[in-house]
């Protein structure tokens, strides 16, 4: 069962409305739930649940890392099934390491190193080799594409 069958109608509204920014204001959710016929709880509540069944895997603001002065870079890995989970503990340890996700692939584990520089992605990649005995491979990004992600109502 994918997680768009698990969303009903205010689900898809509520995911749909935050993809277009969320306000900054002083109270930010009563703002979104005005938009959406909700009151402030249900919306929290939603987005809560959302979390906890891990529809969403985190709620928060993007940052362009290199309009900032970071770095920001797609790594893979090619990891032994038996060691995965010890592989990803010890990738997961880095600050620096987000959206480490399984795949399906020779490369089966994909994740992005955001850094405060762009000259600390090979540190990160450098300790993260170090810590597995695995190679990481970097994908620097060349061009940037945004994808939107709406739901039908």
């Amino acid at each position: 069962m994918n997680a768009e069958s698990n969303l009903d109608a205010a689900d898809r509204a509520l995911i749909n409305h935050l993809q277009g920014g969320f306000p900054i204001v002083e109270e930010p959710f009563a703002e979104v739930a005005k938009h959406l016929d909700m009151d402030e709880e249900e919306v929290t509540r939603r987005l809560s649940d959302l979390l906890a069944r891990g529809v969403l895997t985190r709620f928060g603001p993007m940052y362009h890392a290199e309009r900032l002065g970071g770095g920001l870079t797609l790594a893979a890995m090619k990891v032994p099934d038996d060691d995965f989970d010890a592989v990803a503990e010890a990738v997961n340890a880095q600050p620096e390491v987000a959206h480490n996700y399984a795949r399906d692939h020779a490369f089966n584990m994909w994740f992005v190193i955001a850094t405060e520089t762009p000259e600390r992605i090979a540190g990160v990649i450098a300790e993260i080799e170090t810590a597995t005995g695995l190679t990481v491979h970097d994908m620097p990004k060349r061009r940037e594409f945004f994808v939107g992600l709406r739901f039908e109502a």
